[in-house]
């Protein structure tokens, strides 16, 4: 069984016992989180779209890890006018094991 779920302005298609990276969530490490914003939920030759979701489903995810991903660089210049601009981003992210997909009615 599979769920397409909606976090941090991004969609992911989760399985149980998966582990995904998604936008940092304020939550501690082992902490559980339950999603309801499942945008579809499918298996077995079977398929419930929402509009927008699917209503009564759910996902159950454990926290496992906080991080940060690799450093992006940034580098800005204007050709012929002495301008060069160096900047780094590391955006962080929080590591979730998928538990539990609960479809919808």
């Amino acid at each position: 069984m599979y769920a397409v779920i909606k976090t941090g302005g991004k969609q992911y298609r989760v399985a149980s016992g998966e582990k995904i990276k998604v936008e940092q969530i304020a939550a501690d490490v082992g902490q559980e989180i339950t999603f309801d914003e499942v945008l579809a939920v499918g298996g077995e030759g079977d398929l419930q779209i929402g509009a927008p979701a699917v209503s009564g489903a759910s996902v159950v995810a454990k926290v496992v890890a906080h991080g940060k991903h690799d450093k992006v660089r940034i580098f800005k210049m204007r050709r012929r006018k002495h301008y060069q601009k160096r900047q780094g981003h590391r955006q962080g992210y929080t590591e979730l094991e998928i538990g539990a997909i609960n479809g919808g009615k």
